[in-house]
């Protein structure tokens, strides 16, 4: 736990070659996630081995270093407040009395925190079943689409991309790069054009060629924010005309890296246009992975995705078990 409690030694022993595939997969699988958020892990380990060190009992003055390094990964208030109280409570029932079960009830209180947002996307619902995202510019909406293409493929589904993000000639350029990339087709008209124009045609495209997703991109920043959210509810309401239920999925796209200021972007997009989905991405380049705790303690969202990395792969399907797992290795 945090770097500073050493692991009970894992039975090696596997009764099946199957088994034991299936071990070394899910080590595998949660020392990717661990590395990924190795800055994350440091803002609760620098120091607690050396906190440790001689101490024959937890007490008030571990939960309050403890409390100072959840905050400072942007866990936020409330999450803190409900692992502190928890905590606290075990200890006073002698629930809790060292360090291996103090880990045990933290990675349950941290679990049962997250495991609401851990619903995955049903694209079933609908075909096409479409996806909105959404987002402010910088926190990788079209790079996230682009590994988004990539997952459904990988799924067997077919795929349609929607250049809706035309104020920037750029985002536009950088879409149809992706649509390269994964060999899927990109809808997109001029620079300037209108937004909801462009997405209508892509899903009547998709409706007359079969296809199962279409993901459409939107802009990050008009000249005002107000601007923007009324092109977003534009959006929506020229689907509807298509598909009274469509967007199927308005997923925006959050930064982890921004903190509480994302969170803050998220909650006026979601007052403003109603969101069903998140996808927190750059979780590797911050310290303050501790944001999904806020997310489920303030915007109770699904969390659909986290982005881990660079590679096309490293846009997965959030499990709250992995990431616990993995933050408290």
């Amino acid at each position: 736990m945090f770097g500073f409690i050493k692991r009970k030694q894992k039975n090696t022993s596997e009764t099946t070659t199957t088994s034991a595939r299936s071990s070394v997969s899910a080590e595998d699988k949660t020392a990717d996630l661990s590395h990924s958020l190795e800055k994350t892990k440091r803002t609760f380990s620098d120091g607690m081995a050396d906190f440790l060190l001689g101490k024959k009992s937890i007490d008030n003055e571990l939960l309050d270093e403890l409390e100072t390094r959840l905050l400072s990964a942007d866990v936020g208030i409330n999450a803190t407040t409900t692992i502190i109280d928890e905590l606290q409570n075990d200890i006073s029932r002698k629930v809790i009395s060292d360090a291996d079960s103090l880990q045990i009830k933290l990675a349950e209180i941290m679990k049962t925190i997250l495991l609401p947002c851990e619903q995955a996307m049903d694209t079933e619902t609908a075909k096409p079943f479409v996806i909105l995202v959404v987002g402010i510019n910088g926190a990788g909406k079209t790079t996230s689409i682009g590994k988004l293409a990539h997952h459904f493929m990988q799924q067997g589904k077919s795929v349609m991309l929607a250049a809706g993000d035309t104020f920037r000639a750029a985002a536009v350029e950088q879409l149809q790069e992706w649509g390269k990339r994964n060999d899927v087709p990109v809808i997109s008209q001029g620079t300037g054009a209108d937004p909801a124009s462009v997405i209508f045609d892509a899903v009547q495209s998709a409706s007359s060629k079969n296809i199962d997703i279409i993901i459409a991109d939107t802009a990050g920043r008009l000249h005002t924010q107000d601007n923007l959210m009324d092109e977003l509810a534009k959006i929506k309401r020229v689907l509807a005309k298509i598909d009274a239920s469509a967007p199927h999925e308005t997923l925006i796209v959050m930064d982890a890296g921004f903190g509480q200021n994302a969170l803050h972007q998220a909650q006026q997009f979601h007052d403003s246009i109603g969101l069903t989905g998140m996808a927190v991405t750059k979780l590797d380049g911050t310290a303050k992975g501790g944001i999904l705790f806020s997310i489920a303690k303030t915007l109770k969202l699904p969390v659909r995705f986290i982005g881990i990395g660079e590679g096309i792969n490293d846009l997965r399907p959030f499990n709250a078990s992995e990431f616990v797992d993995a933050l408290l290795e």
